[in-house]
């Protein structure tokens, strides 16, 4: 009776263990679409909002969802200072109701976007939140504007 080896031509070939990355099944071409034009759907990020102000094209209203002190501390170009606790049916009424509000925060560590979106959604308003917020808009390198400006009626 021979034994067979590792080196043996008939031995079975070893199953190479899979990496962390590989050992769940990357998800089907459409699957994959689907989720992030989902994804999509709900936020945008800092390069394009900051790609459509400085193109003028602006079909969204821009809040900023922090308090006062910190919107005149610094704020980014165009944004309007609403407080996510300041939105109010009345309050938003200001804006027809087909508008789309892109809602950002100090940053990632600030859920303060999220509030704002669920608040937003919860009224019937279409909403997107831009991630990064203040964190990512600095990452970027794109200026802020300081002092206090517009803010919500």
């Amino acid at each position: 009776m021979t034994s067979l080896t590792s080196d043996s031509p008939t031995a079975p070939a070893a199953t190479p263990a899979r990496s962390h990355v590989a050992e769940v099944p990357a998800a089907v071409p459409e699957a994959t679409a689907a989720y992030y034009a989902r994804k999509l759907a709900f936020e945008t990020d800092c390069w394009d909002v900051h790609a459509s102000v400085s193109a003028g094209r602006l079909d969204f209203v821009l809040l900023d969802v922090r308090s006062p002190a910190l919107f005149a501390q610094s704020h980014i170009p165009g944004a309007i200072n609403l407080p996510h606790g300041k939105m109010t049916a009345h309050r938003m009424s200001h804006w027809p109701e087909d508008t789309l509000f892109v809602v950002y925060c100090a940053g990632p560590h600030c859920n303060g976007t999220d509030k704002a979106a669920l608040r937003l959604a919860r009224l019937g308003l279409r909403v997107k939140v831009m991630i990064g917020g203040m964190t990512g808009w600095a990452d970027e390198g794109f200026t802020f504007e300081h002092g206090e400006a517009t803010s919500a009626g």
